[in-house]
């Protein structure tokens, strides 16, 4: 009987539902791997190639987390998910992690039952027109057909934009990104608008890429980053600080190639994230070399970003915004302590 009024107690306190679903660590270690929600193919982010490997800046996120787990960086398996689709594919348990060029908002967090467990991209919308066009600014598309995904930030953003200024315009929301990009090729819409990162990758998709350009205009804030369900913890630390630990890394210079080495230094720092001192991986449970392992399989932020989506890739991105906070960008982690 006191069993049960303890229980009944945690029920009335609002934290039985929370215990009830902490069980997202104990599924993965059963079945083998981590499933991730991922785009429909965006180069540099998640994009899948003629082998039917993924790669990108999002799915190393991913692979971290199974690195940390595991110590198998490809323990995952990868599902790709329309905007539209993304966040029902997540808080129904068909995936654990939503790592999918997902913008972190207030209703995203507050309404839908879910967590952004941090940044690895910090981003803005842009808008993409052929040069044909004759346009150098935003300020000229009034009248102008306008082509999306639907189902995201950048309907409400291009509309707010829009309307702020006056100007009148046609929005064209489709629901697959390769759709998208074959509707704004074929001349269906004057504009194709969606995060700067994201026109960099889709341009590279167009019959010729060099015939279009992306307006200077930024109109919004777009801080991307991986998704957990609401209720676990447990969870949502370990992939919120396996995301971390890739940017402690590379602040500490601590790389895939030097982190074996590393073991043997005497920044205590250094000691605590490649888990010589400590038991931080053991307190999420997790093993101690949890974050040796993601450096050791996956690489820093600086490693995964430059290999991803950085200057000399496909994409040309600079580090800008995404810079580490000691060197003029945002990119901060808390200590590993």
């Amino acid at each position: 009987m006191k069993k049960l009024a303890f229980i009944g107690a945690l029920a009335g306190a609002g934290l039985i539902a929370g215990m009830a679903s902490a069980a997202t660590l104990d599924d993965v270690k059963a079945k083998g791997f981590v499933q991730c929600g991922v785009s429909q193919g965006l180069p540099g982010f998640s994009n899948q190639n003629d082998a039917g490997e993924w790669s990108g800046i999002d799915v190393a996120v991913c692979r971290a987390v199974a690195a940390a787990i595991f110590g198998d960086a490809q323990a995952t398996r990868f599902t790709p998910l329309s905007a539209k689709e993304r966040f029902t594919a997540l808080s129904s348990g068909e995936i654990d992690i939503l790592s999918r060029n997902t913008t972190w908002t207030m209703t995203r967090d507050t309404q839908l039952g879910l967590n952004f467990a941090g940044t690895n991209y910090y981003d803005g919308q842009g808008m993409m027109v052929p040069k044909a066009l004759g346009v150098t600014s935003a300020l000229e598309l009034s009248g102008a057909a306008i082509c999306t995904n639907t189902g995201t930030t950048t309907e409400l953003n291009i509309t707010d934009f829009f309307r702020a200024n006056n100007m009148d315009f046609s929005l064209i929301a489709i629901e697959n990104s390769d759709e998208v990009v074959r509707a704004y090729d074929s001349g269906r819409c004057d504009v194709f608008t969606t995060d700067r990162s994201g026109l960099a990758a889709e341009r590279l998709k167009l019959t010729a890429p060099d015939d279009h350009m992306v307006l200077p205009e930024i109109i919004s804030k777009e801080p991307l980053g991986p998704v957990v369900r609401q209720g676990d913890d447990q969870w949502f630390n370990i992939v919120r600080w396996s995301f971390f630990a890739m940017i402690n890394a590379e602040e500490l210079g601590v790389s895939s190639e030097n982190v074996d080495e590393m073991k043997s230094s005497d920044n205590p720092n250094i000691q605590r994230l490649v888990g010589v001192d400590g038991n931080f991986g053991t307190e999420m449970g997790l093993t101690n070399d949890w974050a040796y392992n993601i450096i050791k399989h996956v690489g820093n932020y600086g490693e995964v970003y430059e290999a991803t989506v950085g200057p000399n890739t496909p994409l040309k991105l600079e580090r800008g915004v995404n810079a580490l906070w000691s060197k003029g960008g945002l990119q901060y982690a808390p200590p590993i302590r």
